[in-house]
């Protein structure tokens, strides 16, 4: 359930004309119809995609792809530019791992906070947080340098699934910029010979600073203690920028000062990238509801659901009828109810769904649904014939606007030689309610009369 499948559908909503008869029809035809909502409208969708060309889906889809890609790519490579920056050493001044910490600890977890909070807001057309996102910018910045003037809050989104698509790209983009710095820290570590060392003009002692760096390792602390700084390291590595060089006891544990890389690669897997990944599994998650509620808020939606669930009007009673109650329609033909059940349904040249939702408006059911006349050929008549087994109650459903020709009157009259008792029902269309006009009954009323066919019953 993605984007894709919302714009097409949207589109498919637009275009379609079918009526809730054959909504019903495809619902009763189709083997193992979902029961779930969203199930039910793909179910719909796959069966008529053919009716749009989806070129215009297409296109947005396209756009939102490569905007994407291109702003991932710039953002990895911004995080590698970035981590090349922070950790350049010159060879007289030690690169700073508060400056990195920050970046790679302070200002993800900045970011995240932002981003939970704006997700409860999301909803709304114009969510301030979610409008503040650097990708929102992003964004906007290469729509207007690849000349789409339209970003994604103007293409044709429910403003809800455009806000989710801002913040899950939010979360990419900053996953990349991560990703980057971490390519940079481990080149540059793998590289160069770099003395780190940590100096700040708060008053903090290397008691203080360990405590605070042992509480940021809490999550590797217990199984890679290597990746901890010691006490030791922490002291030796304190640098003041009034100096100006490195003190001879720096430069004597120049080893030392190296082992800083693996606390920095921990932070940066941890909190830049591992809790960015937890983020974008929330975001994702995010995203699939609104795309959800987008998908069930489109217009037509919900009478497209209505007419494929609900049954069309019946007239099925709970007590079932025991023996037909004849009265004469003419000196030879007899009418009788309609009964609950029968072993066998036919219908002269009427398809199987459309059936289905005939006998479900007239409350009938059927372990055996078969199709006769129209397209089929004789030979497949015959066939019909031969496997109807003696003895059983048939119901036979004819269009009663179509004039009884001969080759319907012989099928009859071969179906009642082998049926216990035979009920021919002749229905109207769709938009009559399936209920026959009056004048298009009587004729088959008075042709079956004519023919004198006894054991075929009129249903009423």
């Amino acid at each position: 359930m993605g984007l894709k499948f919302y714009l097409h559908l949207s589109a498919l909503l637009k275009r379609d004309q079918s009526s809730r008869g054959s909504r019903r029809a495809f619902a009763l035809s189709t083997p193992d119809f979902p029961k779930d909502t969203i199930g039910m409208l793909r179910s719909w969708y796959e069966a008529h995609r053919h009716l749009i060309d989806g070129s215009e889906a297409a296109q947005i889809g396209s756009y939102l792809y490569w905007t994407t890609f291109v702003l991932v790519v710039v953002a990895a490579l911004f995080g590698l530019f970035s981590g090349v920056a922070l950790l350049h050493y010159n060879g007289s001044e030690p690169v700073n791992v508060v400056y990195y910490l920050a970046m790679v600890v302070a200002v993800p977890l900045l970011t995240m906070f932002l981003a939970l909070l704006s997700m409860p807001r999301a909803n709304r057309q114009r969510s301030t947080l979610v409008h503040i996102s650097p990708a929102y910018w992003m964004e906007r910045l290469w729509a207007l340098l690849s000349g789409k003037r339209e970003g994604v809050g103007e293409i044709k989104l429910n403003p809800l699934v455009a806000n989710w698509i801002i913040i899950r790209r939010s979360q990419w983009i900053a996953l990349s910029f991560s990703v980057g710095l971490l390519v940079a820290l481990l080149g540059t570590v793998v590289t160069k010979d770099i003395a780190f060392a940590w100096s700040t003009t708060l008053t903090i002692s290397p008691e203080s600073f360990r405590a605070f760096l042992s509480m940021i390792a809490l999550p590797w602390r217990g199984w890679l203690s290597d990746a901890v700084p010691s006490l030791e390291l922490i002291a030796q590595s304190r640098y003041f920028h009034l100096g100006g060089h490195l003190t001879p006891s720096m430069v004597a544990n120049a080893a030392m000062l190296g082992a800083w890389w693996k606390f920095l690669a921990m932070a940066t897997l941890c909190y830049a990238i591992g809790l960015r990944i937890v983020m974008i599994v929330i975001a994702e998650w995010g995203y699939g509801r609104a795309m959800r509620r987008a998908i069930l808020s489109l217009d037509g939606v919900q009478t497209l659901l209505r007419d494929l669930q609900k049954p069309l009007i019946t007239t099925q009673t709970p007590v079932r009828e025991r023996e037909p109650e004849a009265t004469e329609l003419s000196n030879t033909s007899q009418q009788t109810r309609l009964k609950n059940r029968y072993d066998l349904l036919i219908g002269w040249a009427l398809e199987t769904p459309q059936l289905q939702v005939i006998a479900e408006h007239f409350g009938i059911t059927a372990p055996r649904i078969k199709e006769a006349g129209g397209g089929r050929s004789l030979e497949e008549d015959r066939q019909l014939l031969a496997e109807i087994t003696e003895g059983r109650e048939i119901l036979m459903i004819v269009k009663a606007w179509e004039p009884p020709m001969m080759e319907v009157i012989d099928f009859i009259e071969a179906v009642a030689a082998k049926a216990s008792c035979l009920t021919l029902l002749p229905v109207g269309t769709p938009k009559q309610g399936y209920r026959a006009k009056a004048n298009d009954r009587a004729v088959w009323v008075e042709k079956i009369a004519s023919e004198e066919l006894e054991g075929i019953w009129i249903a009423a």
